[in-house]
Formats: C-alpha cells, structure tokens, sequence
C-alpha cells in the first residue's frame, strides 16, 4: 500500500489533483481497476512515441540526483569535516572554548502563556482525531496523517533546532495537568524508580519509529486516530500517576526529543528566567552528563532517522531479498523491516560507546566512561538534526503542500476556507536538473553542517572534561573517526538509488 511517507515519489506522475491521488486509484477493482490499466498503457504509449523514458518512483528528482557529481560532492562534505578535526588540533583551548560562550539577552516572565495554548493544542488535536475518523479516507487530503506526520514529525522537529523548546507551549497534555492537578499541588500517585530512569522514553521512541517505518499503513486517517488517541490518553495517565514533569522528562518521547533538539538553538534559557545565546550548540557544550538510558536515546534519534533512508535503497533491498524494482508493499518486509531497526539503534550506540572508550584508554581515563558516554553523547544531536532535515526535505515540499489544500477543504468536498479558491499540488521542482541540484546541495550542506558542529562540540567538551589540550585532542581521535566515516555514509544514503 503507499504510504503518505512515499506519496511524493508518485506525485511526479501524476495531476496534481488530491481527488485524483495514488491511495484512491490503488482502492479501485474491477472494471475501474480495467480502465485504470487501459489508461496506463496509453500513457506508455505516448511516452515512447514522444521519446521519453519509463517513470518509476523517484524518477525525477532520483533521476537527476544520479546525474549530479555525487562522488565529488561526497567528497569534498568528508573532507571538510576531517579539515574541522585538524584544524581544531591547532586552535589554542581558549579560542575553541569561547566559541561556545554566550551572553544573557533578557529576562523571561515564563509560564504565563503555556497551560492555555497547551490546552488550545489539546483541543486542535482532538478536532483532527475526529477528523481522522470522519474526514476523507485519503492521508493526503486528511489532516490528521498530514499534521502529525509532515507539520509535527518533520517541520516542529526541526524548527527546535532553531528556534528552541517550542514544544512546551504546545504540548497537548501540561495545560489540561496544571488545571486538574497543579493547583491543588496533589502529589503523584506512585514514585518512578530512580533506576527507571529515561527507559520509557527509550522504549516509546522504538515502538513511535516501528509503527511509522514497519506499519503497512501508518498514515491511514481512521488507524493512526487509534494511535495518537492511545497515545494522549498512556502519556496523560503517566503524568497523572507519576508526576505531570517527571514522566514528560522521562518517558513522553516526544518531550525529551524536543527539549536535546532545542539544545542545538542559538537562543535558550539557562534558567527559568534568563534567556541567553550564542553559537548553535553553546547548551551542549556546558550541559552535564547524560544518565546512560538519556545516552542511549540521544544516539536513538540518530540511529532511527538513518535505518529511515537505508531502508528504501536497493542495497537493504537487496540484503532482504526484495527485488527493487518490483518491491511487493511495506506488509511483506514488515519483520524484515522491524529486526533492521533494532539492529539499527543497539548497532550505533554500541559503535559510538567503542570510538568514546577507545579515545579515553589512549590517554589512560577509562574510569571517566560513565561521564565521557554521557556528555559526548549529546554531541551526535547536530548529526541527527542535519540528517533529519535533508531526509524530509522533499517529502515535507511535497506534503506541506497538501497540507495547505487539505487546511482549504478539510472535509474534500470542494470548500476554500482559506480563501485560495482551488489548489492543486506540484511537483514541477522535481523535474528540472537546476532545481533538484539545488535541493541535493541543501540536503548534503545540512549534513556536512551537522558534522562540522558536531567534532566542534566534541573538542570543546574533552577540553572542558580534561584540562588538558593534549589529552583532549588524542582522545577524541576516534570520535572523530567515527562522525567523519558517518559522514560519508550519510551522503552516500542521500544519493543511493531507492526502490522502496
């Protein structure tokens, strides 16, 4: 079935027309399914009368991305991570210190607004629940998929790298909390275990990323209402037993990895009252150590985001014995799909672990594991961002647009509320060389960025943890080993031919 995560890859071919899209024609049988081929055939036709080659998904812009100097593209991005680890060897501690310095900007008065757009959130959300059940069947003319999965997943992630801890004005749960429970100070029912730690967290971030990568239709309007209703209600009942900020911190999933993603913005609060800013990242460089399960999550973001992408290459492809081009639907790679996941997220911490404790044995401070694993850990936060934002880069064009049509006519039967009169999604960007060079470059620069930040911040935190320039920078020669090889991998990801 096609997913809402791959509506872009078939927009190329077709009319732009959300009445007209790939999930209402693959729900037609019989003499409809008769005159769908019929009218495939003559498309086929046309196209080879008209010298014009077959399309496929991905055929525009995937096309145009094999044509691009990748190689050299790929290149130069690793190489300019690896001239970022040189050159900070010869940076004196005081200047690669400072670069993460920041001053006080002004005072915030906090608190005010948060209950109440929280709770206009909670009621935004239950109206697009309602939706889910009974709005259009279609995810891309539904708003529920197209909020939760292009506006929430992709374009709120990333805007916290920027703009800082946004999610906590527009969570749907702490607004209702403080009206119910905070005023009244009413304690929480049953203590969370200490030992627990963020374990839950890491546990709903799994089950979050195998539902949308494993799940045949994750983005079916009625099944994924089921899921974010159980979700609000396991997230709410959690606060209500253990804390309202004790279980947000610890085991919502989307909390955590909004406030590690607003730790990457230039402005933040180093208190409850004083807004301060500096260098993106300036927040990790002075931030403690993570508790192990914190660590654990942080590189989960990373490893879950990067299985994403690996997944539709005809490389994993090939590894679980689907043939690319005629690959049989997410409900037959479903196990395939989920063991390459797990495999994912113990593979990269487990690596990330080694490069830290092999570091720390160079200069003799293999005690320091603990402390080392728990700051460094955050380091892999630019990583995760830039790959998070040239992912979804195009599927968020493709998708935001249709999230602007379905705003128009929630209901699809023809209503312009916004006043735009009827809008039709394109796709034309994607079929022009210049266009779709600009975008490959955007995607490699976020990443390449990312990495650059990333052996930035690394330096600075074994500076700040040692004392000592020497010791600092032999200790990080394998962290930055392994964000360097990262890199290549995640630029190769980003031109690799896909088939799924």
């Amino acid at each position: 079935m096609l997913t809402m995560r791959d509506s872009w890859e078939w927009t190329a071919i077709g009319d732009g027309n959300p009445e007209n899209s790939p999930y209402d024609s693959a729900m037609e049988t019989g003499r409809q399914t008769d005159r769908f081929a019929f009218r495939a055939l003559l498309v086929l036709a046309v196209m080879a009368l008209a010298g014009v080659g077959q399309a496929h998904a991905h055929a525009s812009e995937q096309m145009f991305v094999l044509l691009l100097p990748t190689g050299v593209y790929t290149a130069a991005g690793v190489a300019a991570v690896a001239l970022t680890a040189i050159v900070l060897g010869l940076l004196p501690d005081r200047m690669t210190t400072a670069i993460f310095s920041s001053r006080e900007r002004f005072k915030s008065r906090g608190g005010v607004l948060e209950p109440w757009s929280s709770v206009i959130s909670a009621l935004v959300l239950a109206f697009l629940v309602y939706l889910g059940f009974s709005g259009p069947h279609d995810p891309l003319t539904n708003l529920l998929p197209l909020v939760i999965l292009t506006i929430f997943w992709v374009g709120i992630v990333t805007l916290h790298a920027f703009a800082g801890d946004v999610w906590r004005f527009i969570n749907p749960w702490s607004g209702i909390y403080h009206f119910l429970f905070s005023k009244s100070a009413a304690p929480a029912m049953l203590p969370l275990p200490r030992a627990i730690s963020s374990w839950p967290a890491v546990a709903a971030l799994l089950l979050f990323m195998m539902f949308y990568l494993a799940y045949p239709a994750p983005d079916d309007p009625s099944r994924l209402a089921v899921v974010v209703a159980a979700y609000w209600l396991y997230t709410f009942s959690g606060m209500v037993l253990f804390g309202g900020e004790i279980w947000l911190s610890r085991g919502e999933c989307f909390t955590v990895l909004m406030r590690h993603y607003a730790s990457l913005a230039p402005c933040g609060s180093a208190d409850a009252q004083k807004v301060r800013s500096g260098m993106p990242g300036w927040q990790i460089a002075s931030a403690p150590a993570l508790s192990l399960s914190g660590a654990v999550f942080v590189i989960m973001i990373l490893a879950s985001g990067s299985f994403d992408g690996l997944n539709e290459t005809f490389w994993w492809l090939a590894q679980i014995g689907v043939n690319p081009l005629e690959f049989p639907g997410r409900s037959a790679v479903i196990w395939q799909t989920v063991a390459g996941l797990v495999a994912a997220n113990i593979l990269l911490p487990a690596a990330f672990a080694a490069a830290v404790a092999f570091g720390l044995a160079i200069v003799g401070e293999s005690a320091r594991f603990a402390e080392a694993f728990g700051r460094l850990a955050r380091t892999i936060l630019p990583i995760a961002a830039g790959y998070h934002i040239a992912h979804y880069l195009i599927s968020f064009l493709i998708n935001g647009q249709y999230f602007f049509a379905a705003l128009n006519d929630p209901w699809a039967i023809g209503s312009s509320y916004l006043w735009s009169g009827r809008f039709y999604v394109t796709t034309g960007f994607l079929n022009s060389h210049d266009s779709v060079q600009v975008i490959f470059l955007s995607q490699a620069a976020a990443i390449v960025a990312g990495h650059m930040l990333a052996v930035l911040l690394s330096h600075a935190i074994a500076i700040d943890m040692f004392g000592n320039a020497r010791k600092a920078l032999i200790s990080q020669i394998p962290p930055a080993v392994f964000m360097i090889a990262y890199t290549l991998f995640g630029l190769w990801l980003l031109a690799a031919p896909r088939g799924a």
